[in-house]
């Protein structure tokens, strides 16, 4: 079970570190968007690419999830199993709030340019390649980030 507002705070990112374990036993740390999270504990990453993070998993299917908000001073670690789902078998409800996600990432940075700050001039939500398969993760425990004696200030 992941508490409400743990679940908020992960759909307010951007995009969140997953670590998943290479073939040597080391962290491989990559990018990943969030699809969706139930409040039964399962989150849903659409991945685009079948490489390392791909591998690793198949390999070993611990990973962890990381976001953290630097303004607000907090952040979260979701640690579990990865389970990994085809292309061809995912829902089209998942496929298309990836889809909604992508439009809502390139709005913002839409409105960020026209309010001066200036990104990558190429958007590039609008050039990922569609994704290649679903990672599925079983979260047995959220880690919360936070430093203590931030919590205790702001309690």
């Amino acid at each position: 079970m992941i508490a409400p507002d743990i679940i908020e705070f992960f759909h307010k990112q951007r995009f969140t570190v997953i670590t998943t374990i290479d073939e040597k036993g080391y962290p491989h740390n990559a990018c990943k968007g969030i699809v969706d999270i139930d409040g039964g504990g399962r989150v849903y990453l659409l991945d685009l690419y079948t490489a390392r993070t791909y591998e690793n998993l198949k390999r070993d299917p611990r990973i962890s999830i990381t976001g953290i908000d630097e303004h607000k001073f907090l952040g979260y670690t979701m640690k579990g199993t990865a389970k990994i789902t085809p292309k061809n078998k995912v829902s089209q409800k998942i496929l298309k709030m990836w889809e909604d996600k992508i439009n809502s990432r390139i709005a913002h940075r839409l409105l960020k340019n026209m309010q001066g700050e200036k990104g990558h001039s190429l958007h590039p939500e609008a050039m990922l390649p569609v994704p290649t398969y679903l990672i599925e993760v079983d979260v047995h425990e959220v880690i919360d980030l936070t430093p203590p004696h931030i919590k205790k200030k702001g309690a």
